[in-house]
C-alpha cells in the first residue's frame, strides 16, 4: 500500500464527512490526485484505496464538460459521467473551494441524495479536514527514509559481513575480494594481487567454475540473472572448503557472493553414512522403521519395509489404505484396534499380524510402536519398527516339532528301558538263584571243583548285571517322571550307619580305609524317602571306594544349616578334571582314564544321585583336584518338597 493510499485509509475520516457517510464523495487536487473518499464512493466505484489515486482513472466525463482533459476547468454544477466505463450513467456534484492559503479542491458529491450544494458551514468544516489530511499526506511523503546505500556503505557492509565476496573480469582475474574471503582461508591482499580466482579451486571443480563463467558471459539475456554453483576453495594450508556460490555478470565484471557449507557437507555426509549404516542393519534384521502424522493418509516408510512388502519403492504409495490392502484380511480388524488403542491410552503397543504380498505369499510381521506427544501432551503421531519375523517363526515351529518329536523318543525310550529291565531281571534272578545252588552244592557233591567256581562266576555276573539293569531301570522311571518318594521322617545318622555297613567290605578288600569324620551334628531327623538316601549315600561311598587307590582314604562329614543340612563324602582318590566336573552327572558318562576303564559299570551311579537329590528339592556340588581327591557336597532340605 503507497503512503498516500495508507493516509487516506487511516486518516481521512473527518467528522463532517462521517456525518453523511451515506453520500459517495471524494476530494482531488486540480490535477486529479484524489485525497480523500469515504467508503461509500469506494463502495459506488467497486474500487479500494490501493487501486486509484486520480480521479480521471475512474471518471469520463462528456465532451461537453470537460473539452481539455483538464479538470481545472470543470465548472462547478451537475455532471452526467460514467464510472470506469460503466454504460449507466451517474448524477455527480462538482464543487470548487478555495482555502484561505489560495488552495483549490474538487468536491464531488453523487447527487442521488441530495438536490442542491452543500451548505456553506459544511463547506468550511470540510475545507478545514482537508487541508489538514493534505498536511498529514506532504509530511508523511517528505519524511520517507532513502535507504539507497552509497558506495561508502557498501563498503562498510563488505567488510562487515560473512559472506564470502570476489569480483573478477570475465576470465577470472581477482579484482576486489573481502576481508571474510581472507580470513576464511587464510590468504593476505598481497597473495590475491595479479591472481586468477582458478588458482584457488580445487583441480576436480575448476571445470564447474568455467563452465559457470562462460555461460554467464555469453548469454546476454541472463546478464542480470544469477547462477548458483558449488565449488571447493583451497585454503593456505591447502585443505578443500566447500563454498555455495551465487555468481552475477555486469559491465564485464563476475560477481562471486557465497557462504563456506564445509560444515554442512560434513555433516550430509555423516547422515548419509549413517543412514546407510541403518538401512544396512535394518536390512540384516529384517526390521524397517515407520513414523505416521495423525490426520494424514501418508505414511513414512524406511526402505527395508517395502522389501517386507515386497512392493516396489518407486510406485508404491505407502498409505492407510494401502498398508490395509497388504494384510491379511483377518487381522485388519485388530491392526486398526492397536493403533486406536495406542491414540486413546496414550501408550507403547506392540501386535503380531500377517502380510498378503502381492506374490501370495503370507508372512509374519511384528510391529512396535511409540506415541509422539507435542507440548500440551497430546498425540500427534505414532512410529515404530516393522520386523518380517517369518523365518523365526518358521524355525520356532520347527523347534516345537522338534521338541515333540525328541520328547516322544525319550518316552518311548524310558518306555523301552522300563519294559526291557523288567524282563530281563526274571531270568537273571533265575541264573542267579541256581549258581548260588550249584555253588552250595544243595543237591549233592560235585566231584569236579571247577563247576563250583563257575557256579560262583555266573553268580557274580549275574549279579553285576542285574545291578546294571536296576539302574537302567530306576533311570528311566525318574526320566518318566514314575519315580516317587515314599517319605518319612528319617535318621541321619541311621542312614550312613547302615549305607557305611553295607560297603565297608569292599574298602576292606582294595585296603581303603573307610570312617565317619566330622558326624557330630548327624543325629538329626528329616523328612525324606528312607530307600533313596541309602541308595544316594551307597551310590557316593561306592563310587569313592572305586576310584581311590590301595591305602587311601573315604570318609563322610555332617553339618547342620538354617533351613538344610550339608552332608559330604570325601576321598582321597584321582580326582577329576574341572573340565570334566559337569559331564560326569550326565546319564552313560564317565571319567575317560586308564584307571576309569578297568571298572566296569554304566556311568549313572552320578546321575540317578543327582535325581534322586533333586527329588528330594535338594542339590548336588562338586570339587575335586586330580590325584588328591574328590568331595561330593549334598546339601538336602529338612522336609522334601513332594514333586508332581
Amino acid at each position: 500500500m503507497s503512503i498516500i493510499s495508507k493516509m487516506k485509509s487511516e486518516l481521512f475520516t473527518p467528522p463532517f464527512i462521517q456525518q453523511s457517510a451515506e453520500i459517495a464523495r471524494c476530494a482531488m487536487t486540480e490535477d486529479g490526485t484524489i485525497i480523500y473518499a469515504n467508503d461509500a464512493f469506494y463502495q459506488l466505484c467497486e474500487t479500494n484505496a490501493d487501486q486509484i489515486n486520480n480521479a480521471q482513472d475512474i471518471f469520463i466525463f462528456s465532451e461537453e464538460a470537460l473539452n481539455n482533459d483538464s479538470l481545472s476547468e470543470l465548472p462547478t454544477g451537475d455532471h452526467d459521467i460514467h464510472i470506469k466505463g460503466n454504460p449507466i450513467i451517474t448524477g455527480f456534484y462538482f464543487d470548487w473551494l478555495t482555502t484561505a492559503n489560495n488552495e483549490h479542491y474538487l468536491v464531488a458529491s453523487a447527487t442521488d441524495n441530495i438536490l442542491k450544494p452543500i451548505a456553506d458551514n459544511d463547506l468550511n468544516n470540510l475545507i478545514d479536514q482537508i487541508q489538514d489530511s493534505r498536511s498529514r499526506i506532504e509530511y508523511a511523503s517528505n519524511n520517507v527514509i532513502d535507504i539507497k546505500p552509497t558506495n561508502e556503505d557498501f563498503a562498510e557492509f563488505m567488510s562487515m559481513t560473512h559472506e564470502i565476496m570476489i569480483v573478477t573480469d570475465e576470465q577470472g582475474l581477482i579484482i576486489t575480494a573481502n576481508d571474510a574471503f581472507m580470513n576464511s582461508f587464510g590468504y593476505s591482499p598481497l597473495d590475491l594481487k595479479n591472481t586468477s580466482l582458478f588458482n584457488f579451486i580445487n583441480e576436480e571443480d575448476k571445470h564447474n567454475l568455467k563452465d559457470t563463467i562462460q555461460r554467464i558471459t555469453h548469454n546476454e539475456s541472463n546478464e542480470q540473472n544469477t547462477v548458483n554453483f558449488e565449488t571447493r576453495i583451497l585454503a593456505r594450508n591447502k585443505q578443500p572448503h566447500w563454498v555455495e556460490w551465487r555468481q552475477k555478470h555486469k559491465d564485464g565484471k563476475i560477481y562471486f557472493s557465497g557462504q563456506d557449507i564445509t560444515g554442512i557437507k560434513k555433516q550430509q555426509q555423516n547422515l548419509s553414512r549413517r543412514q546407510k549404516q541403518l538401512s544396512e542393519a535394518e536390512a540384516i534384521g529384517h526390521m524397517g522403521h515407520w513414523y505416521w502424522k495423525i490426520g494424514d493418509d501418508n505414511i513414512s516408510w524406511s526402505e527395508e519395509i517395502f522389501r517386507i512388502f515386497n512392493v516396489n519403492q518407486s510406485s508404491f504409495k505407502p498409505s492407510i489404505n494401502s498398508l490395509t490392502d497388504l494384510i491379511h484380511k483377518r487381522d485388519v480388524g485388530r491392526v486398526i484396534q492397536v493403533f486406536q488403542r495406542a491414540m486413546i491410552e496414550e501408550k507403547d503397543y506392540d501386535m503380531e499380524f500377517r502380510a498378503l504380498r502381492n506374490d501370495g505369499e503370507i508372512r509374519f510381521i511384528m510391529c512396535e510402536g511409540r506415541c509422539e506427544k507435542d507440548e500440551n501432551g497430546e498425540v500427534i503421531a505414532l512410529y515404530g519398527i516393522m520386523q518380517d519375523m517369518n523365518q523365526r517363526m518358521l524355525d520356532e515351529q520347527e523347534l516345537l516339532q522338534a521338541k515333540d518329536e525328541s520328547e516322544q523318543a525319550s518316552i518311548a525310550k524310558s518306555r523301552f528301558l522300563a519294559n526291557m529291565s523288567h524282563e530281563l531281571r526274571t531270568p537273571l534272578n533265575a541264573i542267579i538263584g541256581f549258581s548260588e545252588m550249584i555253588e552250595a552244592q544243595m543237591l549233592g557233591r560235585i566231584e569236579n571243583s571247577n563247576y563250583v567256581e563257575y557256579a560262583a562266576s555266573i553268580r557274580d555276573s549275574g549279579k553285576h548285571l542285574l545291578d546294571l539293569i536296576s539302574d537302567i531301570l530306576d533311570m528311566s522311571k525318574i526320566d518318566a517322571g514314575k519315580h516317587t518318594l515314599d517319605l518319612e521322617e528319617v535318621n541321619i545318622q541311621d542312614i550312613i550307619d547302615r549305607a557305611t555297613h553295607m560297603i565297608i567290605g569292599r574298602s576292606l578288600e582294595q585296603n581303603i580305609v573307610l570312617h565317619t569324620g566330622n558326624v557330630d551334628n548327624s543325629d538329626v531327623n528329616i523328612v525324606a524317602d528312607r530307600r533313596a538316601l541309602t541308595q544316594i549315600f551307597l551310590n557316593l561311598l561306592s563310587n569313592a571306594i572305586k576310584f581311590t587307590p590301595e591305602k587311601g582314604s573315604v570318609w563322610i562329614e555332617c553339618c547342620k544349616m538354617e533351613d538344610q543340612i550339608s552332608l559330604k563324602v570325601c576321598d582321597t582318590g584321582i580326582g577329576i578334571s574341572p573340565n570334566m566336573l559337569a559331564s560326569v552327572l550326565r546319564p552313560f558318562e564317565q571319567v575317560s582314564t586308564q584307571y576309569t576303564r578297568e571298572h566296569e559299570g554304566t556311568g549313572l551311579g552320578l546321575s540317578i544321585t543327582k535325581k534322586l537329590i533333586e527329588l528330594h528339592g535338594g542339590s548336588l556340588h562338586i570339587e575335586s583336584s586330580i590325584d588328591v581327591g574328590t568331595i561330593v557336597n549334598v546339601r538336602l532340605p529338612y522336609s522334601a518338597a513332594i514333586k508332581d
